[in-house]
């Protein structure tokens, strides 16, 4: 089940329980730390958003709160990349490359049998490039905002998702 996430300060006020507003990217990676603590339970977190909104940016802050101290960098080349120190292993997958949906489900399907055997999170970047459902994952959208700054937004998740929320009043 999630755990309530602390909300940095540095988080605009006009954040609320499935929408956050992040000035620049060190707000993006606190908020990656922050979500890191939450997805306890998760095994899997799709983030959508175009190409330079802070998706890997995101996935950066969340291997940051997973401990691991491996620089994390895009797999946009190299399809995945594993991150097995730290709290929890991280599999990061960017199938943007991918536009053969069978190319994407399988590639999908290979590293979720292999994250199982490590208990791991796997962030995928651009899962509208599969057409398998993925029914217990969460999923989150980055969007750019007028003012440069970046929008998070839970959009769907699984059950235990619903109770995440900010723990601090932002003001």
């Amino acid at each position: 089940m999630f755990q309530k996430i602390k909300i940095p300060t540095i988080i605009t006020k006009h954040s609320n329980e499935s929408r956050w507003v992040l000035k620049d990217y060190a707000s993006t990676i606190k908020f990656g730390e922050s979500l890191a603590q939450a997805l306890s339970s998760t095994k899997i977190l799709l983030l959508e958003g175009p190409l330079g909104a802070g998706k890997t940016s995101l996935v950066k802050g969340i291997g940051k709160g997973l401990e691991i101290n491996e620089p994390i960098t895009s797999p946009s080349f190299a399809l995945a990349h594993h991150y097995l120190k730290g709290k929890k292993a991280l599999f990061h997958l960017d199938l943007y490359r991918l536009e053969e949906p069978n190319a994407a489900n399988e590639l999908f399907l290979q590293e979720e049998e292999i994250s199982k055997q490590f208990n791991s999170l796997i962030v995928i970047e651009w899962p509208s490039r599969l057409t398998l459902p993925i029914d217990d994952a969460c999923k989150i959208s980055i969007s750019y905002l007028p003012d440069k700054g970046r929008e998070i937004q839970l959009i769907t998740s699984s059950k235990e998702a619903k109770s995440l929320s900010t723990s601090e009043e932002l003001g």
